[in-house]
């Protein structure tokens, strides 16, 4: 199934297939470092998606400590990695007119093969939710 969307995305956007795999990666490891709930979702279902964010946020030097996600997840550190995301994308070769069909593709895609809604725009995917960013505060104190 990623392949499917890494396929589409290639389409949509008009970028090769390798760019638009590591545009997804920048993607999906960006609404992980936010917590964003719907990520969690699209790893539950899309096989390699996890793996694709990891090994994405291990190339371009990524938080992965349990302190330095939770101040990624602060409103300076959304700020920053949503600013590295887009960064990150730009440098893959994306323009802003293909970001917005990345999200696009990303939403339509993961509605029809996954059922899963709310992904349209790049808020939707990258923006947490409050209560789960208070429970992991809570978990790791």
């Amino acid at each position: 199934m990623l392949n499917n969307l890494i396929s589409t995305t290639a389409k949509t956007t008009g970028l090769d297939e390798a760019s638009a795999r590591q545009a997804l990666g920048v993607l999906f490891n960006t609404a992980e470092r936010q917590g964003a709930p719907l990520i969690e979702k699209v790893f539950s279902r899309m096989p390699g998606a996890r793996t694709l964010s990891a090994t994405t946020g291990a190339q371009t030097g990524a938080a992965t400590g349990t302190i330095a996600r939770l101040i990624e997840q602060t409103p300076g550190g959304r700020q920053h990695v949503s600013l590295s995301m887009f960064s990150q994308l730009h440098d893959i070769g994306l323009g802003h007119q293909q970001i917005g069909q990345l999200m696009g593709c990303v939403g339509k895609y993961m509605e029809s093969t996954y059922d899963i809604r709310g992904l349209g725009h790049l808020g939707d995917l990258i923006v947490a939710d409050p209560a789960v960013i208070e429970e992991r505060k809570t978990a790791v104190a």
